[in-house]
C-alpha cells in the first residue's frame, strides 16, 4: 500500500503530514527555539492523528530527519453496507475491502454510492461519500 520518506524538521509546515509515535497526523504548529551555543535549533511540532483524531507533540532538533507519511486519496464504490462497515472497491485496482463507515456518513452510505478516502501507513479512512 503506502509508504514513508524522509524530510527534515526545517522544511515542516502547519498543514503538512508527519508521522508521530507510529501515526500518520496533519501538523498544526511549529514552534522553534533559537539555536544555542551547543546546537541547532529545536522544533516543538504539534500533529492531529489522521485516523484517530490525538493530539501528539513532537520535540526534534531542526536538523534532523523526520519520517513523512505517502498519503493516497481515492474515490472507491460502495459494493454493499453491513451496519457501519461497508464493502467497497477500488475502480482502478479492483481490489475489493472492508472500510468502516464514520457515523455522520451512515445515512449516506449505500450501495453504488462513491466514497472517497484517504490512506496511509496500511490504514484507510472514510472522508466523504458521494449521494
Amino acid at each position: 500500500m503506502s509508504e514513508k520518506i524522509f524530510a527534515k524538521a526545517r522544511d515542516i509546515k502547519v498543514g503538512k503530514y508527519l508521522i508521530v509515535d507510529g501515526e500518520a497526523c496533519r501538523v498544526v504548529s511549529v514552534d522553534v527555539s533559537k539555536p544555542g551555543k551547543h546546537g541547532a535549533a529545536k522544533m516543538r511540532i504539534t500533529a492531529i492523528g489522521i485516523f484517530d483524531n490525538q493530539k501528539r507533540v513532537m520535540l526534534t532538533p531542526s536538523d534532523a530527519d523526520v519520517e513523512v507519511p505517502i498519503i493516497e486519496r481515492k474515490t472507491v464504490q460502495i459494493i454493499s453496507v453491513s451496519g457501519n462497515s461497508a464493502q467497497v472497491m477500488d475502480p482502478d485496482t479492483y481490489e475489493i475491502y472492508d472500510i468502516e463507515i464514520p457515523e455522520e456518513f451512515a445515512d449516506k452510505a449505500k450501495e453504488g454510492a462513491e466514497a472517497d478516502i484517504v490512506q496511509a501507513l496500511n490504514k484507510r479512512k472514510v472522508e466523504r461519500i458521494r449521494g
